[in-house]
């Protein structure tokens, strides 16, 4: 029970730390199986090139292929992680494969400074990133750095839906022990997030275990609470899209 009530406590950054300081030499196999998910995710950020894209808790820059394939030369990837040995693994593959507008900070979210004079981001990727997703501070640091307007998608694990689930959720509940630090809101991940944007939509994928949610920034500028507007109408409950 006490193990159980630890994993409901809110994301523990040393913990983390340590977590991934394991995982680090095998990450991008452990990841290997979660492939269609981070297709579908970036898919849905609808990059362009000389487009700028924040990676959120990038690891080992599994993502920054993609990434490039779609802002192009002429674009940027500002990529942050905390993680000292997941950090080192992603500055090798950007030396390794020569990409010049790759950025990369090693830090937690909230103590990323954008560069003096640097534009607003054009998008957000959060990809297996939990603990980021359930951290307020974090979220809005994340905002801060994007454009009214901008493009925000995560994605990652989830509580299965529905009646019978169990099996299912011992897949999720497997894979998180290992993954994160909390538990807390892994039957909505996204729901702080949902708070701060507009439109968020929701699908999910294998029997409702993953989800992609996506959503459009819709906060007056850098470092304010990211809210809708007064003069809209509240956004509308997440629509979830089942069996992408």
């Amino acid at each position: 029970m006490a193990g159980e009530h630890h994993m409901l406590q809110p994301p523990d950054r040393e913990a983390a730390l340590a977590q991934y300081r394991r995982r680090a030499g095998v990450y991008d196999l452990e990841l290997a199986t979660f492939e269609p998910l981070r297709l579908a995710a970036i898919a849905e950020l609808g990059l362009r090139p000389g487009q700028t894209v924040v990676d959120v808790g990038c690891g080992t820059g599994l993502s920054f292929g993609l990434l490039e394939a779609g802002v192009g030369p002429g674009g940027a990837i500002v990529g942050i992680e905390q993680a000292p040995e997941m950090m080192a693994q992603a500055t090798e593959r950007v030396t390794r494969m020569g990409w010049h507008n790759v950025g990369l900070h090693g830090a937690p979210m909230e103590g990323y400074v954008r560069a003096p004079g640097a534009a607003l981001a054009d998008a957000a990727l959060l990809h297996f990133t939990h603990d980021i997703l359930r951290r307020p501070s974090a979220i809005d640091a994340v905002l801060a750095q994007l454009r009214t307007g901008a493009r925000v998608v995560a994605a990652g694990l989830k509580w299965a839906d529905g009646p019978w689930t169990w099996p299912l959720d011992l897949f999720v509940g497997a894979a998180a022990l290992h993954s994160v630090t909390s538990m807390e809101g892994l039957d909505a991940p996204w729901s702080v997030l949902a708070e701060r944007v507009t439109g968020l939509r929701v699908q999910t994928m294998l029997f409702g275990t993953l989800f992609i949610a996506s959503a459009v920034t819709c906060a007056p500028g850098p470092g304010a609470p990211r809210r809708a507007p007064a003069t809209r109408p509240p956004p509308a409950a997440p629509r979830r899209v089942r069996g992408r």
